[in-house]
């Protein structure tokens, strides 16, 4: 019997115990799962991805992945097709030896169907990389999209990476469109160029696809600036922006820092204000009640005084108001017919003679007094009809005598 209760102690201490140590583990889980000690946990891991992310050497590189990560290969064959446009056919058809041995490096083959216009890739017993599939996947799509087999290889290596931007849905207007796209390449594809230089990309505007290919990072950039552009934003903006940001990252003390007060702030300005309408509708006010109901022939009859006549009276009042409405017609119609005859009002043929001015009026003594002066000077010139020598010589003889 004493047994009995020694042991129903120990069993309720132990019980008791028990549950007050599961209800202290509660009570902390609780304390350490609160919103505020998360932001906590939250903050710190963010420190501690920072300060990894800037111990990070420079020039490091992740290693190749070879047959000694993979010695057994794939469990399954993979494959991926995809169809190319008609004027590709000749094109694929001269590289096709090339895209060949360039996969077969990797273990991958690869078939071209120039009836069905597709071009397959699949994986063999040999590939032991589960990613080169992908790879070729890209390289067959950046084939189709018009980009050359010497840029399209490159995405076999490790770091290069593609995309296919689709732009043909962005913009409704087809002109537009056409134009925004003209901008994206550029005068001679000037702006092109710049773009592929800044972000370290290759990139080829074929149709209503943009295709880039380069680093993750270039990636990022060209697709912003393409989007920008098809969203009515120059492009010249965005290589401003860049090549900023490429000044900056070279200068190792502004790595940490944040570059919002060195990139420009571009801000779009509404030049064109919005076309009014030529006829405007204005708005009557507001009322509960109903439009009054319009007058019918009779209520205008009895406005009139007309509802009392007699029939004859009415018809006679008819007829007077068509003579009146005949009269003013035919009044107008020999008006119209008479100017073609009515003369056109001739000028006067005298000009009206216009009053002295001071400039005008002419001073006849300042003329006399030209002449009298002109008259007294001797002039150089002979006279008009100059008498001989011989003619002279005899009337003085003859005076003399």
């Amino acid at each position: 019997m004493i047994f009995y209760y020694f042991y129903l102690f120990y069993s309720i201490l132990f019980y008791s115990v028990q549950l007050y140590w599961d209800l202290w583990e509660n009570f902390m889980k609780k304390s350490i799962c609160s919103p505020k000690n998360k932001k906590k946990q939250i903050e710190s891991k963010n420190v501690l991805y920072e300060t990894e992310l800037q111990t990070v050497p420079d020039g490091w590189k992740e290693p190749k992945f070879s047959r000694v990560d993979n010695p057994k290969g794939l469990l399954e064959e993979s494959s991926f097709a995809t169809l190319f446009p008609k004027y590709r056919e000749v094109y694929l058809k001269e590289c096709w030896p090339l895209v060949q041995k360039a996969l077969g490096d990797v273990f991958i083959n690869a078939t071209l169907d120039l009836i069905e216009g597709s071009m397959t890739v699949h994986t063999t017993k040999k590939t032991f990389d589960p990613y080169a599939i992908l790879r070729a996947r890209d390289l067959i799509k950046l084939l189709a999209r018009s980009v050359p087999f010497e840029q399209a290889v490159r995405i076999l290596e490790d770091d290069m990476a593609c995309d296919i931007i689709k732009i043909g849905t962005l913009v409704r207007n087809r002109e537009r469109f056409v134009k925004r796209r003209q901008r994206l390449i550029g005068p001679k594809g000037s702006t092109l160029k710049a773009l592929e230089l800044l972000t370290s990309c290759y990139v080829m505007v074929q149709g209503n696809t943009v295709s880039a290919l380069g680093p993750y990072s270039g990636l990022k950039e060209v697709r912003k600036v393409v989007l920008d552009t098809m969203k009515n934003i120059h492009p010249i903006y965005n290589i401003k922006t860049l090549m900023i940001k490429r000044e900056l990252a070279n200068d190792p003390e502004l790595r940490t820092q944040s570059w919002e007060r060195f990139l420009p702030n571009f801000r779009h300005k509404s030049l064109s204000k919005r076309k009014q309408p030529k006829k405007k509708t204005v708005k009557k006010e507001y009322t509960p009640f109903p439009p009054p109901q319009p007058e019918s022939k009779i209520d205008k009859e009895l406005a009139t005084g007309e509802f009392f006549l007699r029939e004859s009276e009415k018809r006679r009042q008819k007829m007077n108001e068509i003579k009146a409405k005949q009269a003013e017609a035919l009044t107008k119609r020999q008006e119209q017919r008479q100017k073609d005859f009515i003369p056109p009002k001739e000028k006067p043929a005298v000009k009206k003679s216009k009053p002295a001015t001071a400039e005008n009026k002419i001073d006849i003594q300042a003329i006399k007094e030209k002449v009298k002066k002109a008259k007294s000077k001797k002039l150089g010139a002979p006279p008009v009809n100059p008498e001989t020598p011989s003619v002279k010589d005899g009337r003085r003889k003859k005076v003399k005598s």
